[in-house]
């Protein structure tokens, strides 16, 4: 029988006040019979918040740090105990959602399915609007911009079938351990927000695949927030991702689209005030010591690669779709990315 280590996401403030009971009752209510173990992190911790949680699960492990490391170094710190302990399987939820009671059952058989499958999300439902899709897997389009794939859609109950994902998503990630001890954990040059992404970009370049598990259900009680230090992060990173996972000439035949979003970035970012952040973004990329980061990164990522990019293209969309700030400026900019990256797909050989 396989062991799980359940890592949940790095408590901060009072998030885990606000979340972590609903979390643990679904979680206590879990018919896998094997080993599990709880870890957490408690960044910017405090007595006051350590003592909450060893109080809420006293046999948890707790890692304790005294500033903000952010998510990424956050379940780092507590995977890597994990890892350290020999447990096959490392399930990452978010603090913030709820699992069915045979979640890890069905997370841990669709696993065990294939032994190419590296990591598996499950059919992440909203809460309370549990008939509405969280989450059937994250899509990346070409330009680096994660998104969940069907949010708010009504699901289709029909629809059961096993399905290739381009990556989890961090609130349910659930990756064999195996897999995390030859590629590598979290970015934690990422702080937080696309570190889910690039993992996941990783898994498939090393010849494993990242696939949805639909009978393996949970709840996501998400909040969207237009966050200014949300724009930094989700800009900064996904070019990031790009240009550590993309082969050379890939980079350079998406250079032209890529210059074109960048224009209008730009001028959405003057309109909603974002623009100081935007600024900060390329101020990131105009320092030497970064590019140093970037390449070795990128070499590292590389050395990884068993797949081509054009064993990928078929996964990566040309659509971007933020359900959140759906406008008319979305629905014009689209189509022309999509074409374009149908065109380059017919041309990507390498």
């Amino acid at each position: 029988m396989k062991s799980i280590a359940v890592i949940i996401s790095p408590n901060w403030q009072d998030y885990a006040k606000k979340y972590l009971a609903d979390f643990l009752s679904g979680l206590e209510n879990q018919d896998y019979p094997g080993v599990t173990k709880i870890f957490i992190t408690d960044n910017e911790s405090s007595e006051s918040s350590y003592d909450f949680l060893h109080l809420a699960m006293p046999a948890a492990e707790i890692h304790r740090n005294q500033g903000n490391d952010g998510y990424a170094k956050g379940c780092n710190d507590s995977i890597k105990r994990a890892l350290a302990q020999g447990f096959d399987y490392i399930a990452i939820f978010n603090i913030h959602t709820v699992l069915e009671s045979d979640c890890l059952t069905q997370l841990i058989k669709t696993a065990e399915s294939d032994p190419q499958i590296g990591a598996v999300q499950g059919r992440m439902m909203l809460w309370p609007e549990k008939d509405k899709i969280s989450s059937l897997g994250n899509q990346t389009h070409f330009l680096g911009f994660g998104y969940c794939d069907q949010y708010q859609q009504k699901y289709n109950h029909q629809d059961k079938q096993l399905k290739d994902i381009f990556y989890p998503s961090g609130s349910c990630f659930f990756v064999k351990a195996e897999v995390l001890n030859k590629i590598g954990l979290f970015e934690e040059e990422y702080w937080m927000y696309n570190e889910d992404q690039e993992l996941g970009w990783r898994i498939w370049l090393a010849g494993y695949r990242c696939v949805l598990a639909p009978e393996a259900v949970l709840y996501n009680k998400y909040e969207f927030q237009r966050s200014i230090k949300k724009f930094y992060w989700m800009d900064r990173n996904r070019i990031l991702a790009i240009l550590k996972s993309y082969r050379w000439p890939t980079l350079f035949l998406i250079l032209p689209p890529f210059i074109i979003m960048e224009t209008g970035l730009i001028l959405f970012s003057l309109k909603t005030g974002w623009f100081k952040e935007k600024i900060r973004t390329w101020k990131y990329f105009l320092k030497l010591k970064n590019w140093r980061y970037i390449f070795q990164a990128r070499k590292q990522n590389q050395e990884l690669r068993v797949l081509k990019d054009k064993d990928l293209k078929h996964l990566i969309s040309g659509k971007i779709w933020y359900q959140e700030v759906d406008d008319w400026k979305l629905r014009l900019v689209n189509p022309f990315f999509n074409t374009y990256w149908r065109l380059a797909r017919l041309v990507i050989f390498w």
